[in-house]
């Protein structure tokens, strides 16, 4: 599901400030199934339901399965958006979090983690070649690494001065990054 390959130097960009929020967990003792399962299968429910849901203002999510911890990479419109969903009494996250508190706490059996980066226009560039939409790319919007956007530097100033992406465009192919 991820679409089509871009063949093609393209960088991608978000209108505004965003947050990248990782979250985690991460099986400790194997053995205690009934700990680290229900923890496990609580995260699908809750990502079906932000993505029903675009006003609760996920851009999107990516999951990475491993062992013993699995990763979500998820992109949210703010930070006010991440906080309402994850204390919001009427969205799944906060039952699920009660529970999980109530029946694993601190025993050790299951680690869970998360950690949460709030990221303004200009503190970020990003480039892709021959992928698919991948990352900040599907949260945000595609545009060809061409111009202003050839270079690192010319990627992060776009950001903060969105005129500057309309001069030049194409006229410069350095592949650097």
């Amino acid at each position: 599901m991820s679409g089509p390959i871009i063949d093609r130097r393209v960088c991608a960009e978000i209108d505004g400030p965003f947050v990248l929020f990782l979250i985690g967990i991460r099986i400790n003792r194997l053995w205690k199934v009934g700990s680290w399962l229900p923890t496990f299968r609580a995260m699908g429910p809750m990502i079906a339901e932000l993505s029903r849901r675009p006003e609760l203002g996920l851009l999107h999510n990516r999951s990475y399965f491993g062992f013993p911890g699995t990763t979500l990479v998820q992109y949210w419109r703010s930070h006010d958006h991440l906080q309402a969903f994850a204390t919001g009494r009427d969205q799944l996250h906060l039952p699920a979090w009660q529970r999980f508190n109530k029946a694993v706490g601190s025993n050790g059996d299951v680690g869970i983690w998360h950690e949460t980066y709030l990221i303004d226009p200009g503190q970020y560039e990003n480039v892709y070649n021959n992928m698919p939409a991948w990352g900040l790319g599907r949260a945000g919007t595609i545009h060809d690494a061409t111009g202003p956007r050839a270079r690192a530097e010319g990627r992060r100033q776009v950001q903060i001065q969105p005129e500057a992406s309309l001069t030049n465009e194409g006229s410069n192919h350095d592949q650097s990054l």
